[in-house]
């Protein structure tokens, strides 16, 4: 899906008014997220497949922060973020290109922003408190299993392996210790998969 954020960007920047298209994805994503989670980050998001394919060829692959985790953190940015695109709104004019223009404005900021991040830390730190998926996050069903084992096989695999935490690039815990229930109900679940992928004991899978 990578390619369709660079033909977007390109061109938006010569017909302003293909900018509006953008809307498709933050309407999208928050509107499957009522049913499914952020699936739409996993599968549909252009920007999320460009960090994912390209990004991640260059990137350390460290820790993601914590702190860009936090409410506070994601409340700042989702106000931030609206803030700027009001304002160059204003300047950009209230037309169909103004509103274009507005858009390819933010999209391209933010996915540089992500980018550098990207190559700082993991591939989709951004990702960890985009506006968007923080809206996605808030309106997922919290009674429903995302990824998550039935059991891990032993208490050496739940300690030793991991291997599904190691693989997920939102780098969550979707292992669970027995009588922790914490990894299978993160909203912040992308539903790639990655994880029943790489689980050795094939006892993970996703629920949508």
């Amino acid at each position: 899906m990578y390619w369709i954020l660079f033909l977007y960007l390109i061109v938006a920047y010569f017909v302003p008014e293909i900018g509006v298209l953008a809307i498709v994805c933050m309407i999208g994503s928050v509107a499957m997220a009522v049913r499914k989670g952020r699936y739409w980050c996993g599968h549909f998001c252009p920007r999320g497949s460009f960090y994912d394919k390209v990004v991640s060829r260059f990137s350390p692959h460290k820790p993601i922060p914590e702190f860009v985790r936090s409410k506070a953190m994601r409340v700042f940015m989702l106000i931030f973020i609206f803030s700027m695109f009001g304002v160059q709104l204003y300047l950009n004019g209230f037309t169909l290109a103004g509103i274009g223009r507005t858009f390819w404005n933010i999209v391209l900021v933010t996915t540089l922003v992500g980018v550098v991040l990207g190559l700082i830390y993991a591939p989709r730190t951004w990702c960890s408190f985009c506006p968007m998926g923080t809206l996605s996050a808030w309106v997922t069903p919290r009674g429903k299993r995302e990824g998550y084992p039935r059991v891990c096989v032993s208490a050496a695999c739940q300690m030793k392996c991991k291997r599904c935490a190691k693989v997920c690039p939102m780098q969550l815990t979707p292992y669970v210790s027995r009588g922790d229930e914490s990894g299978y109900l993160h909203p912040d679940c992308i539903k790639c998969e990655r994880c029943v992928k790489a689980c050795p004991t094939k006892v993970m899978e996703v629920q949508l």
